[in-house]
Order: structure tokens, then sequence, then C-alpha cells
């Protein structure tokens, strides 16, 4: 009961500031910047509200410390959401302020990061971090020792600019993420960590009234602010609950995601040619004829699968 309630209230509170929310963004004209070298037919899109993910993690943390035990990993949880969110806030806002698709550099939002990881691996050390990693569906352990906080901070940087490349399509990453995040929900209870599993319940709660506006045509864009959150808070819960390498496979859209992009740029430097018709992924699927909600549902369905295939190993 107390699960619903917690996943209502998250759903609730957020399908319920959306109007409001929205309607305060257009009145202060922070509308989204479509880039030029984006799809033709997303041009229309300029100008939709975004900073969206202000909106469920306003209500995300709310819900949380109403209705979760606060204790330490929880705490934890929102820092490394929220520090990341505001990393993506500050981005956003320079985009919106100077009408321009660059926010922070490169450097500057690495800097950032690595300072929120350090201070979200640290506490844990003080907490007793176990540094192995587990391989999943075995009994195999391995010890990574001072490397394994090298390996942290790579994955936040890789997992938050992976969530940020698959947020390129209405109710793409909202969707996926929801997807995702309700498989750690699963695992955590599975694995007695109730606390967690309820952190991913009013995130689920939040992000699924988020979608309502969020998903084809788009009310709203969550920005930077949401996907490098979800992104941070995507590692926050695989390092808590020791499963990182599972983080591969439950987000293995955003890791295809950022492949193709990879792929895409390392084709064109040493062939010359380009191995998709635009990159992410996303993009090339809808230069190929398929509509955009075609597209998102259909990369649901794949998150969907990778998620029932990751509780396998558990």
């Amino acid at each position: 009961m107390k699960l619903f309630m917690l996943f209502f209230n998250s759903f609730l509170i957020s399908i319920l500031l959306a109007p409001h929310f929205i309607r305060l963004l257009k009145n202060f004209q922070f509308g989204q910047s479509i880039r030029e070298e984006g799809p033709k037919s997303h041009k229309k899109k300029s100008g939709t509200p975004t900073l969206g993910g202000l909106l469920f993690l306003f209500t995300l943390t709310i819900t949380t410390l109403s209705f979760i035990e606060i204790k330490p990993e929880i705490l934890l949880l929102l820092f490394i959401t929220l520090g990341n969110g505001a990393i993506g806030f500050l981005d956003d806002f320079i985009k919106i302020y100077f009408k321009r698709n660059l926010g922070l550099t490169s450097k500057q939002k690495l800097a950032a990061q690595f300072v929120i990881s350090i201070v979200f691996l640290f506490f844990l050390h003080k907490q007793g971090l176990d540094t192995s990693l587990h391989i999943p569906g075995t009994e195999t352990s391995i010890e990574l020792s001072w490397f394994y906080y090298v390996f942290v901070l790579f994955l936040v940087i890789g997992t938050t600019n992976a969530t940020n490349l698959t947020d390129g399509l209405d109710g793409l990453l909202a969707g996926t993420s929801i997807i995702s995040i309700g498989t750690f929900g699963i695992i955590a209870f599975s694995l007695g960590n109730s606390e967690v599993g309820m952190f991913a319940v009013a995130f689920v709660g939040s992000l699924l009234g988020f979608l309502m506006f969020n998903k084809n045509p788009a009310k709203v864009f969550m920005g930077d602010t949401g996907s490098l959150a979800i992104g941070g808070a995507l590692v926050g819960m695989a390092v808590i609950l020791k499963i990182e390498v599972l983080l591969a496979i439950i987000g293995g859209v955003f890791v295809v995601e950022t492949l193709s992009v990879i792929l895409q740029v390392l084709s064109f430097k040493i062939r010359k040619k380009r191995i998709f018709k635009m990159s992410p992924l996303h993009h090339h699927y809808e230069l190929s004829g398929f509509s955009e909600v075609q597209v998102v549902r259909g990369f649901w369905a794949v998150g969907l699968v990778l998620a029932l295939a990751s509780l396998l190993f558990i």
C-alpha cells in the first residue's frame, strides 16, 4: 500500500504541476533551440518549452523526502541525481539566455561531474564501499581496489552523456528511463534494499507524469537538466546495489545510441563515409522513413526486452 501511495503521489504531483510549470516556462520564453544539423522535420519544435527536468526532479525530491526513510544511501542518490541535474540546468540556462545550441563547454561539464562524483564516492567510501566488481550470473567478483573509483567516474561521464544523446525524440528518453529505473527498483527489492527500490518507484511516478506532456507532440522537453540527472541516478543505483555491469544491459538503448555516434565519427574520420544517415541512431531510423512515434515505440520495446533480460542475472 505504501508503494502504491508513493507512486500515486509522485505521479499526481507531477501531472498536476505540469500545466502550470509549462505556462511559467512559456512566460519566461524558456524555449528550446533546435540544432541546425538535426532533421529538418524537427524545426517545427523550435520554441517548445524546455527545462522540464526541473518538474520531475522537484517531484522526486518531495516524494522521496516525504515517503522514504532518509538513510545515507538515499541522500547520496539524491545528491548524484540533483548534482548532475544542476550541471544540466546551467547548460540549459546558458543556451536559453544566449539563444544558442552550445551551453557549458565539455571541459566545464567534465570538471563539474568530476567534483560531483568524487563527493559521491567519498561518502560511499566512508560507508565502507565495496570496491569489487561482481560478474552477473556468477559467483565471481573482481577486486578493483583504487581503480574502482576511476571506473565509477567513467560510468558517470559515460552514462550521463548516453542519456543526453538519447534525449532526441518526444518521449524517447522519458519512456526508456521509466523502464530502466523501474528495473533497478525491481532488482533493489529483490536484493532487500527497499529504500533504493522506493526511490526508483518515486522516480518512475514523477517521470510517468512528465511523459504525459513529453510524448509526441511534446508540450515540454526535459533538457539537459533532466537527461543528465537521469544518467546520474542510474549510476548511483547501480553502484549502491553493486550491479554496475548490469547497467550496460538495463541501459542497453543508451549504450547503442552512444556507440552509433562514436562509430559515425570514427567512420567519417577514417573512411570519409558515414555508416548511418544521421546519428544518434534514432535519427537514422527517422530519415529511413519511420515516423517519430514508431521509432520511439520501437526503442521502448527494445529497452523493455533488455530490462527483462537483465533480470535473468539476478
